[in-house]
């Protein structure tokens, strides 16, 4: 598993975080959206309230990873991470979810999804001296 460092998670914190899936093996086809509940849930896991249950959930549901791009346009950074996701119904990450909704009036999410980081790669959007664009963190 891949860690999460302070800055990442501030980042994460301040900045809305969009979401990518793909659709089924055959097709391929790319789902990318913002989702404004994704936060840290500890060092190495993100969550987020599934609220619409569309395309990203059947994605995650029938086996895609997630990737998450998070960028802070003044700094020019950002991150991008991937790993497996977990949805659930129940337990410590759904009470989160349902908490995390009633704390801000909205309606209860229908899923909660953590997604369990495997690998992350930082932008340094336009710095010249940044050899590569998708280095591995």
């Amino acid at each position: 598993m891949a860690r999460l460092t302070e800055q990442m998670k501030d980042m994460i914190d301040a900045q809305l975080p969009f979401l990518a899936t793909v659709t089924d093996a055959e097709s391929l086809t790319p789902d990318i959206g913002p989702k404004r509940t994704l936060r840290v849930w500890d060092d190495e896991t993100l969550i987020y309230n599934e609220n619409t249950a569309r395309q990203h959930l059947a994605n995650l549901l029938e086996g895609s990873r997630a990737a998450v791009a998070v960028v802070d346009w003044d700094a020019l950074d950002g991150y991008r991470f991937i790993g497996r996701a977990e949805v659930l119904d129940e337990g410590p990450a759904w009470d989160d979810c349902v908490r995390y909704a009633e704390d801000r009036g909205w309606n209860p999410p229908r899923k909660a999804v953590l997604i369990h980081i495997e690998q992350i790669y930082t932008c340094l959007l336009y710095t010249s001296d940044a050899a590569d664009e998708r280095s591995s963190v």
